[in-house]
């Protein structure tokens, strides 16, 4: 199973925004008619049950949506960019690691339906219709569509399920799945059999749950050592856990102990997972005389609370019981291994307490910026794209657009950091002298 993937999800670009005038025959003066441009489409991720795999990521590196279309002429919007919907397994956490960007998860999907928009398609340009006021009835500006944003995210499956099959390499886990559900995992007489965790439906009366065999653990597990902490992570979100462990093992004890404390070194809320102990092999009669002997030595270490199981996966004994206590466990835990966690706990909590509204600092880039001793950069966003999209080699156009400089505050901000007449104004590759 694929688990893992990184992508490059591309918005669309806004379109431009149009120049243009009426030009009809009884309307010589028709004014100006440029229409807007069409917004850039977005990506947008869905979560679907019918999708279980990163796979089709392996090979899907980049992920684009449509530009927007240009504006029409009579006022015409552009025609929007189609939106891109990209389907992704339920349990798919987001991570934006765009390099200048913090590494941070910007959305975890965890329910059949559920989206989230990764990239926002840029928003269409104003054509010259939207520049009309009382002290300019002809205008010749329009606005360039604004870039769509551009990330780099990593894709991480968390597998979803009721029940986790865990422990030491070779305890018999993938045996106890076949015996429980209709999954076939690989079995075999030999450590490491599982190379990838696998789900099974187990059927209880009226009811069915999900059980998921993860892979052998060993000491070390949360440092990579041997399958390491790539399968760890599918463990955070089962409700309830299942120790497998080998009856016929020396040290039964030992073993459990040693897997327990991998899982709390990888994540400490697992330790308050709910866990089933399954000594298994009580087939063998070493298993059978020293089946008391096991019980107190895993009650030592786990707790007398803690509910021990001997079964035989190969004969099936004890199977029947080892369903209905899953399922018994799984009615008194949280409908949702997600609810479990810490973090759940304290959001539910902050949404019990009264809102409070509190008005955040506004933060203004800069709008210029000085590159040398007589040369200045406008970083102002619409002032670049209002230079996009007009004809700035036109001197009425110039004009215009110096005085929209001065209205969006360019102007002043020029002046504060020491332009003088005759200065260099450069606004993306284009160039004019300060006057």
């Amino acid at each position: 199973m694929i688990d893992s993937a990184e992508i490059e999800v591309r918005a669309g670009n806004g379109g431009d925004g149009l120049v243009t005038f009426r030009h009809e025959a009884l309307l010589p003066m028709g004014g100006p008619a440029g229409g807007n441009g069409g917004r850039g489409g977005h990506v947008i991720l869905i979560a679907d049950v019918s999708v279980n795999t990163l796979l089709p990521f392996q090979s899907r590196k980049l992920i684009g949506a449509n530009n927007g279309a240009r504006g029409g002429a009579s006022n015409r919007t552009g025609k929007s960019g189609k939106d891109v919907e990209v389907k992704v397994p339920v349990g798919t956490e987001v991570w934006d690691v765009t390099p200048e960007q913090p590494y941070s998860l910007i959305g975890d999907l965890v329910e059949q339906g559920q989206t989230l928009m990764v990239v926002n398609g840029g928003r269409g340009g104003s054509g010259n219709a939207r520049f009309v006021g009382s002290t300019n009835q002809e205008p010749l500006l329009a606005e360039a569509g604004e870039y769509g944003e551009h990330k780099n995210l990593k894709l991480e499956l968390k597998l979803l399920a009721d029940v986790g099959l865990i422990g030491m390499p070779n305890g018999g886990k993938s045996s106890i799945l076949a015996a429980i559900s209709a999954a076939r995992p690989k079995i075999a007489n030999y450590p490491f059999t599982t190379l990838s965790p696998v789900l099974g439906v187990v059927y209880h009366r009226l009811d069915a749950f999900i059980v998921v065999d993860i892979p052998g653990l060993i000491e070390g597990a949360h440092e990579g050592i041997g399958l390491g902490d790539e399968f760890l992570k599918h463990i955070e979100r089962t409700r309830v856990l299942a120790h497998v462990v080998d009856g016929s093992e020396p040290d039964v004890a030992g073993r459990l102990e040693t897997i327990n404390r991998e899982l709390a070194e990888f994540n400490p809320a697992l330790a308050d997972v709910p866990q089933i102990t399954v000594v298994n092999k009580l087939d063998l009669d070493e298993v059978k005389v020293s089946r008391s002997e096991i019980e107190e030595q895993v009650r030592r270490v786990a707790g007398d609370e803690r509910q021990v199981l001997f079964i035989s996966a190969a004969t099936h004994e004890g199977i029947d019981q080892l369903v209905q206590e899953m399922w018994w466990q799984l009615q008194q835990a949280p409908r949702s291994a997600l609810d479990a966690r810490p973090e759940a706990a304290e959001a539910a909590a902050e949404a019990e307490e009264t809102p409070v509204l509190r008005p955040q600092p506004r933060r203004r880039a800069p709008e210029v910026e000085r590159v040398s001793e007589d040369a200045f950069r406008v970083l102002h966003p619409r002032a670049i794209r209002l230079a996009r999209g007009s004809n700035l080699d036109d001197w009425q156009t110039l004009v215009q657009y110096q005085a929209k400089l001065s209205d969006f505050g360019v102007s002043k901000a020029l002046t504060r950091a020491g332009i003088q007449t005759g200065d260099t104004v450069h606004i993306e590759d284009w160039e004019f002298e300060w006057d």
